[in-house]
């Protein structure tokens, strides 16, 4: 086998077992605060603040170091009307066509419909790309490997740090979403994951009178 080139460790930290905890707490009840928004203040967030979120979602580890995933933050009102009339036409024949029976009663609970005023009023969208195939050293295709486990732990991270910033999101998911790679120009190896809308909650804001698992329901320890 062909030697790999390695590199110390540098930035690992480790901490206390009781600082372990405590950070750990504080960011599990952080993260506990977070709830998906549907209505949006147009208040502007720096552009700073989404760059350094970036940054986080960068960090994800990915299927042999690949690193498939493209973000594309849009601030721009004419290209998020643009997107808002895309999705809502995907939106238009889910609703009235694709969707099953089934599926339109799990959204119930949720009130949701083909409107998304959100992605206009919104200060930033985030469109979420992964890459399917790319290409070698040499110019040749190559084949990206576990592309969606690398961009499902890179949209958590990216998540996570918006609201640990203090700011509200909502995943989107039109389907199918391949108006996004013409409207914002990617090429036909990017394959469209989910819209991220992101800014502060309206004033007022409601959610939805839903619920978290408990978490007996969902860990186990052997």
């Amino acid at each position: 086998m062909k030697p790999i080139r390695t590199v110390p460790l540098a930035h690992y930290r480790e901490y206390p077992e009781a600082e372990m905890l405590e950070r750990a707490s504080a960011f599990a009840d952080t993260m506990s605060r977070r709830r998906t928004v549907r209505e949006f203040s147009d208040r502007p967030v720096p552009r700073a603040v989404i760059e350094q979120a970036l940054r986080a979602g960068g960090t994800a580890p990915s299927g042999a170091n690949q690193q498939p995933w493209r973000f594309v933050a849009v601030a721009d009102a004419g290209l998020k009307q643009r997107i808002r009339a895309g999705a809502e036409a995907e939106e238009r024949e889910f609703y009235a066509h694709r969707a099953t029976p089934e599926w339109l009663e799990a959204l119930a609970p949720l009130g949701t419909d083909a409107d998304k005023p959100f992605l206009e009023r919104a200060p930033w969208l985030i469109a979420v790309f992964y890459e399917r195939w790319g290409h070698d050293a040499a110019g040749r295709k190559a084949k990206r490997y576990y592309p969606h486990e690398s961009i499902g732990i890179a949209t958590g991270l990216l998540l996570a740090t918006l609201h640990h910033a203090g700011l509200a999101t909502l995943t989107h998911t039109p389907s199918p979403m391949g108006f996004l790679n013409e409207l914002l120009d990617r090429p036909k190896n990017e394959t469209p994951f989910l819209l991220l809308v992101v800014g502060y909650p309206e004033r007022g804001c409601e959610v939805p009178d839903i619920a978290r698992l408990p978490f007996e329901a969902y860990a186990t320890f052997r």
